[in-house]
């Protein structure tokens, strides 16, 4: 007979207090490996810029005032950035056809690449660190970490 795992109940605001206490590390590792990988690319970029072509990536056309308000900046603000990342080629500003004032952004082909680099060398160093981990915990993370994904993915506004 095999001994049984005694489950150690563990209450919702527990569980807030270590998501919340986790995941600031986790981020600060990103941002590091971030700013790390992104100097191994001919186009170096801060952490914002980084955030801007994910956003841009994963919703294509884009408002300026969607990208502000995705970032926590002022239109401004994202204007300068955006700005920065055209000079640089990794992202296209069009007018939109229905709304002179308004623009549509999108991440040039240079952007796409860009972005899948600085992805591909950062889960590359990521996977390197959970190598040791045991399998079954391996799961655990990311039966884990789907189950947060879902829970807030159905809160969130589009």
């Amino acid at each position: 007979m095999s001994p049984k795992k005694l489950a150690v109940e563990v209450t919702p605001e527990q569980c807030a207090a270590k998501i919340m206490e986790t995941i600031p590390i986790i981020i600060k590792f990103f941002r590091a490996e971030m700013r790390q990988n992104a100097a191994f690319l001919p186009e170096s970029l801060s952490v914002p810029q980084f955030r801007m072509l994910a956003f841009l990536d994963r919703h294509p056309s884009a408002s300026l005032s969607q990208l502000a308000e995705h970032l926590g900046v002022t239109k401004a603000t994202a204007s300068n950035l955006t700005d920065r990342l055209i000079q640089k080629n990794l992202v296209s500003r069009i007018e939109n056809p229905q709304e002179r004032r308004h623009v549509i952004l999108n991440l040039t082909d240079a952007g796409k690449y860009h972005l899948q680099q600085v992805r591909s060398l950062t889960s590359a160093r990521i996977a390197s660190l959970l190598t040791n981990l045991p399998e079954d915990q391996m799961q655990s993370v990311v039966e884990g970490l789907t189950v947060l994904s879902s829970t807030f993915e159905d809160i969130l506004p589009e």
